[in-house]
């Protein structure tokens, strides 16, 4: 007896061995199935943050759910990846489908995750039909409304939301699968002489004149004053606008001074990228129940017989035609074109495919065109703007490098600094370009990054950089130096200079506008970087209400512009910062003045 209970208990502890052992080998991969038969398997994909991880459901050999447990993608950008991109996934019953445009790595990595799972269910899915996410919600050919703004960035979304609350129905036509634009995807940094955190940083001597004086400087006094002049006094009460109102959240504590900048007045949005304020526009929207159309392109302007603009023809993303009406009028709000290499080289031959860019592939100059083919004047349009400081493998801008406004200094391959670090954009952009192999590195310390946590902030962009071999942290000079075969006496004979700069406070090189920082204490940061097609200054002609004119120097009647897609505020050169105080300063101006015509 005592010998068959032996063997009962051996064979009991061997099966919980194996069971064990089982559970340790198939670990988080292993899948699970329900008491209806559904089975739950995990996958794991690289979106542009970091992991994505899915768990697919399947069911009759068919995707019947897709959750995502886990990811850290951009909240705006990656919602119709997890809606739209999902369903087509399910549709298809594969992950064989198209990524979504202007979330693509996002994308690919969600796909990558499910193909994932798909791989580790052992199954054989059953063939379905071609993925259409259009087919859903058929819009109806006519639409009336009082407003028409094309363009779901800062500048559409602040028309928007300024003329609903005159009173007028409005709807915000998006051509790409997500709002946002180059807004979204921006530093989100925003310039506003005399605000509250200069205040409570002691900084008492900013004016609107000041600011006035530094944009015109910046764009060689080629825009224009009156325009110029209504930025630098509006620009405070739009950053109010934003907090009081919309709800943005800027640092309390902390400002930019942007290349260019006479003061120390950029606010900078939590987070330290344009999501915060996106996000919140969006909320805003939703709460006013303004209509936001997205897979909807403008493609043309409607004129009446007096010349009047009456609305806007568009194509939904099932390819269907749309009439839009506007009893008001339209506001175009629709951006630059540094993503259409062809515009580009029309109107600056230079910059042409050998230049990345920065900005969102819908950044393709649509409202500019469409307001041309009506008579609007352009203006400007030779003036293209690169940053100096982007990924040189994507043309990405580079956020990490913001650390560069806290003191970081630029060197090129011998090691030696070429152009002060706050020059305009358009300055370092050329004397970077001026530099053996056209790139420059950057070079920081720890105590520089500890003033903007640029780092930590944008760890994911970090990381990324570290991953590609375009970023370094080194304890010494010697070994920055030795990563990217920099010359190691003269880079450490420009430290040298930079740091009895910082005592004296005088960069007899290059006075540096804001002071240099010590370079003392390790350990470095050392960061390649190359520039970027940025900004397109140039667009069409609005006047002090934002109406657009025409040849002749006359108002097409209900016709309004806001944003990038103007051309009369920069100049030669946009300064950093003044992008988001034009963009909420002009849409708002833009919204209140449609609304209120017949």
């Amino acid at each position: 007896m005592m010998r068959n209970h032996t063997k009962k208990l051996l064979s009991i502890l061997l099966v919980l061995s194996l069971m064990f052992t089982m559970a340790a080998c198939g670990g988080k991969d292993a899948a699970t199935t329900d008491a209806s038969g559904t089975k739950v398997v995990e996958g794991l994909g690289q979106g542009k943050h970091g992991d994505i991880k899915v768990e697919v459901s399947f069911a009759d050999n068919k995707i019947a759910d897709i959750k995502v447990v886990e990811q850290k993608e951009n909240e705006v950008l990656a919602e119709p990846v997890y809606t739209q991109l999902k369903q087509d996934v399910m549709t298809a019953n594969s992950a064989d489908v198209d990524a979504i445009s202007g979330s693509t790595v996002t994308s690919k990595g969600y796909l990558e995750a499910i193909q994932d799972a798909i791989t580790k269910s052992g199954l054989t899915l059953a063939a379905a039909g071609a993925a259409s996410s259009t087919d859903k919600n058929k819009e109806e050919a006519e639409q009336t409304y009082d407003v028409v703004v094309i363009g779901a960035g800062g500048a559409g979304f602040s028309a928007a939301i300024e003329a609903k609350k005159a009173g007028a129905s409005v709807v915000l036509l998006e051509k790409m699968p997500t709002v946002g634009g180059n807004t979204l995807i921006s530093g989100g940094e925003m310039n506003a002489p005399n605000n509250w955190v200069q205040r409570a940083l002691g900084i008492t001597d900013d004016t609107a004149d000041l600011f006035y004086e530094d944009t015109m400087k910046g764009g060689d006094n080629i825009g224009s004053p009156e325009m110029v002049r209504i930025l630098a006094d509006n620009a405070l009460a739009s950053a109010e606008w934003l907090r009081d109102e919309i709800k943005v959240e800027f640092l309390p504590d902390h400002l930019f001074q942007f290349g260019g900048h006479s003061r120390k007045r950029a606010l900078i949005p939590v987070g330290h990228t344009g999501a915060e304020l996106i996000t919140k526009l969006k909320a805003k929207t939703d709460a006013d129940q303004i209509t936001i159309k997205t897979n909807m392109k403008a493609d043309s302007l409607i004129t009446n017989e007096q010349g009047k603009v009456t609305g806007v023809t568009a194509t939904a993303g099932s390819g269907d035609k749309i009439t839009f009406h506007a009893n008001k009028g339209v506001v175009i709000a629709s951006g630059g074109f540094g993503s259409n290499v062809e515009m580009r080289k029309k109107y600056n031959p230079e910059l042409d495919e050998k230049y990345m860019s920065t900005d969102t592939p819908g950044s393709t100059g649509d409202g500019i065109v469409m307001a041309e083919t009506i008579g609007a004047k352009l203006t400007n349009m030779e003036n293209i703007q690169t940053y100096p400081i982007c990924n040189p493998e994507t043309g990405v801008i580079s956020l990490v490098a913001d650390s560069r406004f806290d003191g970081a200094i630029l060197v090129n391959q011998e090691g030696k600094r070429f152009v002060e670090e706050l020059e305009r954009r358009d300055v370092i952009s050329k004397g970077i370009l001026a530099q053996p192999g056209g790139y420059t590195y950057q070079l920081w310390n720890q105590e520089i990054a500890d003033i903007g946590k640029t780092i930590e902030v944008h760890k994911d962009e970090y990381d990324q950089l570290v991953k590609q071999g375009l970023l370094y942290k080194a304890d010494t000079l010697e070994d920055a130096a030795n990563f990217f075969k920099i010359d190691v006496e003269a880079l450490k004979a420009t430290v040298k200079k930079v740091n009895e700069y910082a005592k004296t406070g005088d960069d007899l090189d290059f006075h540096h506008r804001a002071g240099l920082k010590s370079l003392e204490k390790g350990p470095y940061y050392i960061q390649k970087a190359v520039p970027s097609v940025h900004h397109t200054m140039g667009g069409l002609v609005i006047d002090e209400k934002t109406r657009v004119l025409n040849e002749k120097g006359e108002v097409i009647p209900g016709l309004y512009a806001a944003g990038e897609v103007t051309g009369v505020i920069h100049g030669a050169n946009r300064l950093g910062g003044n992008a988001i105080a034009d963009i909420f300063t002009f849409g708002r101006i833009a919204g209140q003045q449609v609304a209120a015509s017949n």
